[in-house]
């Protein structure tokens, strides 16, 4: 599957590219990441590959990475329609002014603002709510993303790291409404963080969101650099964001990752976003490439097919620990389906349950019926 096979995000005409570009390394303002020049050779090379995709936010690297995708937009004479840029509000770059970030209406049109200037666009494509502004009430974001997509500044909306019940509410109010609706969600999903499978990916599903995972290598634990024979002995780039990460499990996924890279005679990233790729619900992960070789690397993870066995040996390894009642509802077709299949899923008979009729109670009286 090329990045030019393109599939709907969500429920809307909006179609992207399998993968994302993520431009959170554009610009070396935090310290680390990419220089406007190589940055502009990743664009070019994802572009190039048939990828549209494109994803920042107004804060990252203090708002360099928008004007380092805007720079090369108008530079390179792009037609502005043959992309999908997403950018997101939310974060503040304007300390001690309380109006600086959050998704109030005044915060978002001063955002939308100055983002609009540093990509050097009339409009964004998608517009991500970065968090949930939890002193915002959730009709003052959603009333305004409608304004804003009624004015054309904004075509379609997304949310990003929002609890499934305030993403569920926004959505009701806008069918309510005639709002604007999410038809994306943002999130961190990846062979380590599969928690997000409790309530968020069912939610995005019965929601009509189309997901975009965040951080699908664990920010570089799963690209198979660290391992349990160099514990200790490889410095991650990212400190604290990686070693707080190489657990114990983190290294038995990570194992069961680079034996099925050698069974395939591939790299370990390109598995993890292979194994991604086949989770119901997910449309475009965001691979966050810093390199070259690294973009070559995960662009080529679309093209990698997991046997149904491979997959479950990597669903074994990384099977997380759900909130409940997930582990509840799994096991409730033992006394709710009576031992049938429904949907292709089979279940147990429940021992608890009368096994003939002499046995049920009936709540009918003794007292003979008129």
């Amino acid at each position: 599957m090329p990045l030019n096979n393109f599939v709907s995000l969500g429920k809307s005409g909006l179609r992207v590219s399998p993968l994302c570009l993520g431009t959170m390394t554009f610009g070396m303002d935090w310290g680390w990441g990419s220089t406007p020049e190589e940055s502009h050779k990743i664009l070019q090379a994802f572009i190039d590959k048939g990828g549209n995709f494109i994803d920042t936010a107004n804060f990252y690297t203090k708002g360099h990475s928008e004007t380092i995708i805007g720079d090369f937009v108008t530079k390179k004479g792009f037609r502005r329609d043959q992309l999908v840029i997403a950018t997101k509000f939310f974060g503040s770059l304007y300390q001690g002014d309380p109006h600086g970030g959050g998704a109030s209406r005044k915060a978002m049109y001063s955002q939308l603002d100055a983002s609009l200037k540093r990509l050097q666009t009339d409009y964004i494509d998608l517009y991500w709510m970065h968090c949930w502004d939890k002193n915002t009430p959730i009709e003052e974001t959603m009333s305004t993303l409608d304004d804003l997509v009624r004015s054309g500044k904004v075509r379609y909306v997304g949310f990003s790291d929002t609890p499934a019940w305030k993403a569920t509410q926004a959505q009701m109010l806008a069918e309510h409404h005639g709002w604007a609706k999410v038809v994306a969600l943002q999130i961190e999903y990846s062979l380590l963080e599969r928690t997000v499978e409790g309530d968020l990916m069912p939610m995005a599903l019965e929601m009509g969101m189309g997901v975009t995972p965040w951080s699908p290598l664990k920010f570089g634990v799963l690209t198979g650099k660290f391992t349990r024979e160099n514990k200790g002995k490889v410095e991650p780039g990212r400190g604290d964001w990686v070693k707080e990460n190489l657990t114990d499990k983190a290294y038995d996924v990570v194992d069961e990752l680079v034996a099925v890279s050698k069974e395939l005679n591939t790299t370990p990233p390109k598995v993890a976003l292979a194994w991604l790729l086949t989770k119901p619900g997910v449309v475009s992960p965001i691979i966050g490439a810093r390199t070259m070789e690294q973009l070559e690397d995960n662009c080529g993870a679309t093209e990698i097919k997991l046997s149904g066995e491979q997959i479950k040996r990597l669903d074994a390894v990384s099977e997380p620990k759900l909130n409940f009642p997930a582990d509840f509802i799994k096991r409730a077709g033992t006394f709710g389906s009576g031992g049938t299949t429904i949907n292709g899923e089979s279940s147990d008979v429940n021992p608890l349950a009368p096994k003939s009729d002499a046995e049920r109670f009936t709540g009918k009286s003794t007292a003979s019926v008129r």
